[in-house]
């Protein structure tokens, strides 16, 4: 065995143990760390490091083995990188059935297409190492890119080979033939055609295995068929390219091993955190292979694909089989069940797409906005599935055609979570709660808009953006406002009206609108179920708002009333107060003469009682004030408790009768909550603050067993 590999073999034991002995030190050193970091101010605070498993420590142990070696003597450096680098290329080329390749390891994955269009270029324009882009412009290059290339691809090739954004060539997909996201080749082969003769060079085809957005193969073998008719360079990138690591594949990706070039990423084929990417490529001239800076002289440049190396050995061929192996059977597995959901479309390359749609077939029988509302929906059933089953990975894709759709790609996501079969049965699950909720929402929508629409009180707010019934705003009756009062009634009555639909005991769930919503003092409803009563729904908005309007009113009535008779209540007690006087005399007001002259002649004062009626802003005596309220007491004590609601335990609002096993109820329950709010809000014709009037001065005496009290102020 070579005695550097062996010093490497030594080293990397070490470190293994020192991650272990790390291990076995971490709850030793825990209270340490605490009391090191207590004072480390931000996001900083505590231990942020991810688990990434052992296969991920081999990773990015490679990294720092990297480091230590480049210090070594430089021929022991040379011939280590040499083996790693060769080690590496072989087993990947078996692994990916590319006999006869080279291998580029690059830490941007767009890197090695760059370095092979700078190879190609060498190839085509024999003087271009020492002309440059003279020889450019008599022969203007052309690059082509399938329409469903990952987007800013071909932008960026332009952009780092200094080149006109003229010689790139977007080939449209598929339009009236196949599949929508497969290169046209027929039109290819037009375009091709059509650059030849007007004096340029077709120079290199990018081609998918695996499109990032929809998961197809375009049709590879016809494609190089062309590629090597015109003399051009066909690169091969996608997902799909890991499946040639199985023992079955598929013709259309097998077809990818005849290809000049193509990009690898195993990092996420395999959950390897911090490993390269790899381009391979096959070409015969070592010299423009280096001249592209394919290749390179730099010993330390070959230990890119050290971190690789440590992985691809510590898995093994059964255990990077076995991966990719399981992230297709898990594949299988969704598509199989999405089979048996008649509303659920599937696009179905190496990766599942999940697209909501009507039972009909069709959403333009339910309501106007087609496809947006569509995809509003799609990308909440999305965001929902990615929150309540996060290990399976699914995300939220855009495509052309398709719209708003969920995607499933565990190729790409399956190893680094961890994806287990059981992860997808509980993304199958959530799906059958979810699929009735999006269609009786699609159902639903524009029933809320025609029941909105036939109040006089209530204004339809159309936002496609918001997945769920709709939006609604209260709008006052009164018309005597100027606009600012007017705002700002609006405002008040329609969060006073979401506060009381939120504290509801209902499953519906209601909102101030989408956080870039541009309408405002609105009220949103979201996602619908099967027994749900719209008109029961919109007359229960109605009548809260009402009732929120109406109390508001009485309110600034009642403001003026008390305004008024406070200032009339003050003029008749200072009133009562100089008829006081009158009838005491002036020498009971003295402080010394007073007492004595109460003690010998006692004064029988009466206390005068008033209430104040807010009805009529007026005083009034206490006396039929209190023989009514102890009538009303003693009628009460005799009354049982009313109850406002027949509803049975756990019974929601808004469950149309017979609908679920929940929904029984004698009455309606938009009459139920108007007599609810109407006994709590109702305000008596008569409301009585009573005043007492003030009897002498405050600091006069009187005998004792014969004090009267002096109020001057409002109860």
């Amino acid at each position: 065995m070579d005695p550097t590999l062996a010093e490497m073999g030594n080293h990397l034991s070490d470190a293994m143990k020192i991650l272990e002995s790390g291990k076995l030190e971490s709850e030793q050193g825990k209270e340490r760390r605490k009391l090191s970091w207590k004072d480390i101010p931000g996001p900083l605070q505590g231990d942020r490091m991810q688990y990434v498993g052992e296969q991920g420590h081999m990773a990015l142990l490679g990294h720092s083995l990297a480091a230590y070696i480049s210090v070594l003597e430089r021929e022991r450096l040379r011939k280590l990188t040499t083996r790693i680098l060769s080690d590496t290329t072989l087993w990947l080329c078996r692994l990916f059935r590319y006999e006869n390749g080279s291998a580029y390891y690059h830490e941007d994955d767009r890197e090695g297409l760059v370095k092979v269009c700078r190879l190609v270029i060498n190839t085509h324009y024999e003087d271009y190492a020492t002309e440059g882009f003279t020889m450019l412009s008599s022969k203007h290059p052309v690059i082509y890119q399938s329409a469903a290339c990952r987007p800013g691809l071909g932008q960026h090739l332009c952009s780092q080979l200094a080149l006109p954004l003229s010689c790139l060539c977007i080939v449209p997909c598929n339009t009236m033939f196949g599949s929508l996201h497969q290169m046209d080749v027929a039109l290819l082969d037009k375009l091709i055609r059509d650059d030849r003769e007007s004096g340029k060079v077709p120079l290199l085809l990018i081609a998918n295995a695996g499109t990032p957005g929809a998961g197809h193969t375009d049709k590879l073998s016809r494609l190089k068929e062309l590629c090597v008719q015109y003399n051009m360079w066909l690169h091969v990138e996608g997902v799909n390219l890991a499946t040639l690591a199985l023992g079955q594949v598929s013709s259309a990706v097998t077809a990818a091993t005849k290809c000049d070039s193509m990009t690898l990423t195993p990092g996420p084929w395999l959950g390897l955190p911090a490993v390269p990417a790899v381009t391979l490529y096959r070409h015969e001239d070592p010299a423009l292979s280096l001249a592209a800076g394919l290749t390179s002289s730099q010993p330390v440049e070959k230990l890119r694909a050290l971190p690789l190396w440590l992985s691809l050995q510590y898995l093994g061929h059964d255990g990077i089989l076995q991966r990719i192996k399981h992230a297709s059977q898990l594949s299988q597995q969704l598509l199989e069940h999405l089979k048996t959901l008649a509303s659920i479309k599937t696009s179905v390359g190496e990766l599942v797409f999940i697209h909501s749609s009507s039972s009909g077939g069709s959403v333009e029988g339910y309501f106007a906005g087609e496809r947006d509302v569509l995809d509003v929906l799609n990308r909440w059933l999305g965001e929902q599935l990615a929150q309540q089953v996060p290990l399976s990975g699914v995300d939220v894709v855009e495509l052309e055609d398709e719209g708003t759709c969920v995607r499933f790609s565990p190729l790409m996501t399956a190893a680094a979570l961890g994806t287990q079969e059981n992860d997808v049965a509980a993304l199958v699950e959530k799906l059958g709660e979810m699929i009735p909720v999006l269609s009786c929402t699609l159902r639903y929508r524009q029933d809320f808009k025609d029941e909105v629409l036939q109040q006089a009180s209530l204004s339809y707010i159309e936002d496609l953006s918001w997945p769920g019934l709709g939006g609604v705003r209260y709008e006052p009756r009164a018309t005597d406002l100027d606009e600012d009062k007017r705002q700002h009634s609006v405002e008040k009555i329609n969060n006073d009206l979401l506060k009381k639909l939120m504290e509801l005991d209902t499953d519906l769930y209601f909102s101030g609108g989408p956080e870039f919503c541009e309408e405002k003092n609105c009220i949103f409803i979201g996602m619908a179920t099967e027994d749900l009563d719209v008109a029961e729904l919109v007359e229960t908005i109605v009548s809260i708002g009402r009732e929120i309007e109406e109390s508001g009113k009485l309110f600034e009535n009642m403001t003026e009333v008390v305004r008024r008779g406070i200032q009339e209540a003050e003029l008749q007690l200072q009133k009562a107060n100089e008829e006081k006087l009158m009838e005491e005399g002036v020498l009971r007001q003295i402080p010394l003469v007073g007492p004595v002259l109460n003690w010998f002649s006692p004064v029988q004062a009466s206390v005068k009682g008033r209430t104040f009626n807010l009805a009529e802003g007026c005083l009034d005596s206490t006396e039929p004030v209190y023989s009514v309220k102890a009538q009303m007491n003693k009628e009460a004590s005799l009354d049982s408790p009313k109850s406002i609601t027949k509803r049975f335990p756990g019974q929601k609002l808004f469950r149309r009768h017979g609908a679920g096993s929940d929904s029984v109820s004698d009455t309606s329950s938009v009459s139920q909550l108007e007599e609810s709010f109407r006994e709590t809000a109702e305000v008596p014709e008569e409301r009585h603050v009573h005043i007492v009037e003030e009897t002498a001065l405050s600091d006069q005496r009187v005998p004792e067993g014969q004090e009267t009290e002096s109020v001057d102020t409002l109860r």
